[in-house]
């Protein structure tokens, strides 16, 4: 066989194994939408380590990463900061988060505001921003797997056609089994990215240099500033990284499907649990940063870094291997992207059109609805993707930029009683417009500071400011949840 038929029959085989896994995850359960979307709220730790792990370990980490440590350096190490304080967030977030869901039977971020601040147009419009933020976290996931297949196979599967496979896999287990598909298939998909990851980041610099070290050493020789602030670029310098960790750290679980994923959770204790196990796997994204750097002395003037990674890796193992980390890959992007389009879908269904549109629906109706959603979303993902050259870095800040101005709005909301309702809309709205002018206008960063985090500063301001200056109103939440 051909170098290319080997590392396409292995990765076809890893992807088969994973959507197999993903229709049989939900496999003589009645998939109503308490099922669909949070599991039944039966999951341990070890289910929930592996769906926010399946979450988190996206597409980003697996190419994202690597590219920027190629063809940015420094700025790249960001990543490694920020992850290791968001679990931090969560051991204090997630907990009474999850408490509140086992309650009021939540099973969205628009169900926690609409709970809390008793407001319908809040929840809608914390809905409307998650979902549009929801669109380029998408389309980083459904242009990684083209990339990933596409390089893996040697180019005998166009990127298009690679991504319409993927789509069409993952949009079939979503609808078939939901959440429980996407904490089953990332049992797959972790063992094989921390074999992969692994066997990259110590493989390449030993091939090539005789070890870390000797890399690290020819690196600083020959590019000594890649290494250090503000790298290879112009304006990512010492306060674009501290205001990009903090942003990034405190708008990790405002992703409405990483925020979803506590109600999965069978207790509390499994949410801290994860907490303090998840930084210790951050460490296997380090070793993709050592491919990233490697790449910079081995395959010089790449015109696009996301393909640093498996540019590297075609050029250092032999097809079969290649084959398991395109796999391995293609996996990485199609479950983050299955819980990213579950998650959307039950947002629209449940928070937007019934609220507004049909009052009168039941749950049955809104799980109907919801699937159909996930077909839709499945679509418009892939015509973006197919459409677009953004790289995939840039994809999630712009998200992030969004979704990290609801953080005000929940821990103000947990630990404030007086916060208002009037203050973390204006505080929200305030926000999600000025990044999105910035970052609209390249002032992103801005007088050298993440535009996402300037955003969010002027959030939590008037969201005080208002507080301060009206009176308390009572709602639901603060009457009776009884952990203010």
């Amino acid at each position: 066989m051909s170098a290319a038929a080997v590392s396409l029959a292995t990765i076809a085989a890893i992807v088969a194994i994973g959507t197999a896994i993903g229709f049989l995850a939900g496999a003589r359960r009645k998939m109503d939408l308490e099922q669909w979307t949070v599991g039944g709220r039966g999951f341990g730790v070890v289910l929930v380590f592996l769906l926010t792990a399946g979450e988190v370990y996206t597409t980003f980490a697996f190419l994202g990463a690597s590219g920027w440590a190629y063809s940015r350096g420094g700025p790249t190490l960001y990543v490694l900061a920020y992850l290791t304080l968001a679990y931090v967030v969560s051991f204090f977030i997630l907990p009474p988060v999850w408490e509140l869901g086992r309650k009021y039977t939540l099973q969205t971020l628009s169900d926690f505001f609409g709970l809390r601040y008793g407001n319908r147009h809040l929840a809608g419009f914390v809905c409307i921003v998650g979902i549009v933020c929801f669109v380029p976290y998408l389309q980083l996931q459904i242009t990684g797997v083209g990339i990933i297949v596409s390089v893996a196979s040697f180019d005998a599967i166009p990127r298009t056609t690679a991504m319409a496979i993927a789509v069409a896999a993952l949009v079939a287990f979503v609808f078939a089994s939901g959440v429980r598909a996407v904490a089953w298939v990332s049992v797959v998909k972790d063992a094989l990215m921390l074999l992969a990851a692994l066997s990259i980041g110590i493989g390449i610099p030993l091939i090539h240099f005789g070890g870390i070290g000797a890399m690290f050493a020819a690196l600083a020789h020959e590019r000594p500033a890649h290494l250090t602030m503000p790298g290879a670029t112009q304006n990512l310098g010492h306060a674009w990284y501290v205001s990009t960790v903090l942003l990034t750290s405190l708008g990790f679980y405002m992703w409405p499907h990483i925020f979803g994923a506590a109600f999965t959770a069978k207790s509390a204790d499994a949410l801290r649990r994860n907490a303090v196990v998840m930084p210790l796997y951050t460490l296997t994204l380090a070793f993709i940063f050592f491919a990233g750097f490697a790449t910079v002395l081995l395959v010089p003037g790449l015109a696009n870094g996301d393909l640093a990674l498996l540019t590297v890796v075609r050029r250092s193992f032999p097809p079969w291997f290649l084959g398991v980390v395109g796999g391995a890959g293609a996996l990485t992007a199609m479950v983050p992207a299955a819980i990213l389009i579950l998650t959307a879908a039950t947002l629209f269904a449940k928070n937007l059109y019934r609220p507004l549109f049909a009052p009168a629906m039941t749950d049955d109706q809104v799980a109907k609805l919801a699937r159909a959603i996930v077909v839709v979303l499945g679509l418009v993902s892939l015509i973006l993707a197919v459409f677009s050259s953004t790289t995939l870095v840039s994809l999630l800040l712009m998200g992030y930029a969004g979704v990290t101005q609801f953080f005000p709005g929940v821990v103000l909301g947990l630990y404030w009683p007086r916060v208002s309702t009037r203050a973390v809309f204006a505080g929200m709205i305030a926000g999600v417009v000025t990044a999105v002018v910035l970052m609209l206008s390249h002032r992103d960063p801005w007088f050298g500071v993440s535009a996402g985090f300037l955003a969010l500063c002027l959030n939590f301001l008037i969201v005080a400011v208002v507080t301060l200056a009206t009176p308390a109103l009572s709602s639901r939440y603060a009457a009776d949840a009884g952990i203010l």
